[in-house]
């Protein structure tokens, strides 16, 4: 039950990140790509129809940990108070410039709200990135299975260490660029005209940074936490994420090539799946890694909740996730048409 469980919390952080990233993305880009008014709305648009359903996924990892692994939430929530909230605040805040923007005809207050997307998406792509770095490194957890989290310490991923150090950094660096590129994908396949010229520039680049930082953190990732490659790759489900990488990598490249947008947003899609899928299983069974002691690690199977609230926890997962599923099918299938080619579409 501890391997369902597990599997099923990396289920729902997998989801998020390939669902909500690439309008994270979108809004990464929106003072870069988008230079008018129209384009700036047709930004908007194209992500409309998703960023509130995809924030679901999010919600969804939170009732997980509440359900089946508690000890987990009760020992992390209160160390990442702060960064939890400044992760709430942008997603407010984001939430309001997205809704607020489009009602308004006064250029200044547009151009206020327009800012406030793209800083509210730019932080909200470091700190989860952050977030992935510090489950990756570790955390100061002590034998009384509770630690203290400053924004950084001496800034190195041993000991006693702080939101931020060079490791942390580094994939925080690379979540805002893998993004950047992801969300580039999308508007390329969602806008027309100059905007998606400048949505395929931005894609270029962002993914050319992104791959150098990937290569830069599989190697520190090598030094901070080998166990985690070891585990990767003597696992099956770890060698299936490295392929779906490989795979949509693949699909990425040559649909950037021959022009054909949605190949290269499903191959971007596919490479965050498999990135986080194999990390998952090179993971398992800890969820809380201790930068103090491997004793002091809170794992999977001790950490489940009693056999029975596991089950009837299952049973009633599996339900939610049927319609859930449908509205992300549903939601794509209706609304994939290219946006701001006219006035009608915005």
């Amino acid at each position: 039950m501890a391997e369902i469980w597990f599997s099923i919390l990396a289920l729902t952080l997998v989801l998020y990140a390939a669902l909500d990233g690439f309008d994270f993305g979108a809004g990464l880009l929106h003072l870069w790509v988008a230079r008018t008014d129209d384009e700036r709305r047709a930004v908007l648009a194209a992500i409309g129809p998703f960023w509130d359903g995809n924030e679901v996924w999010l919600l969804a990892t939170g009732g997980v940990l509440f359900v089946a692994f508690p000890s987990v939430l009760a020992v992390a929530f209160p160390a990442f108070y702060l960064a939890l909230f400044l992760v709430l605040w942008c997603l407010v805040l984001r939430g309001i410039s997205i809704e607020v923007r489009n009602h308004l005809e006064d250029s200044l207050w547009a151009a206020f709200f327009d800012a406030v997307f793209a800083g509210s998406s730019s932080l909200l792509g470091l700190l989860f990135g952050l977030a992935l770095g510090n489950v990756v490194r570790g955390v100061p957890i002590d034998a009384k299975q509770s630690f203290t989290l400053a924004f950084f310490t001496d800034f190195l991923p041993t000991g006693q260490v702080g939101l931020i150090d060079f490791y942390t950094l580094s994939v925080g660096l690379l979540s805002s660029a893998f993004l950047a590129a992801y969300g580039a994908t999308f508007l390329a396949a969602r806008t027309a005209g100059s905007l998606r010229a400048r949505c395929l520039v931005a894609e270029r680049t962002s993914a050319f940074v992104a791959a150098a930082l990937f290569v830069v953190v599989t190697i520190e990732t090598q030094f901070v936490r080998p166990s985690l490659l070891a585990n990767m790759l003597h696992r099956l489900p770890g060698w299936l994420g490295i392929a779906v990488l490989v795979v949509g990598a693949s699909l990425w490249l040559r649909g950037y090539r021959a022009g054909e947008d949605r190949r290269a947003f499903t191959g971007s899609s596919l490479v965050a799946i498999g990135i986080l899928g194999a990390a998952a299983a090179g993971l398992y069974p800890t969820i809380i890694h201790s930068t103090l002691a491997p004793e002091f690690d809170m794992n999977a199977p001790t950490s489940l909740v009693a056999p029975y609230g596991a089950e009837v926890g299952l049973v009633w997962w599996l339900i939610a996730l049927v319609p859930a599923l449908l509205y992300v099918v549903m939601g794509f299938r209706r609304n994939w048409d290219r946006v701001g080619r006219d006035p009608a579409s915005r």
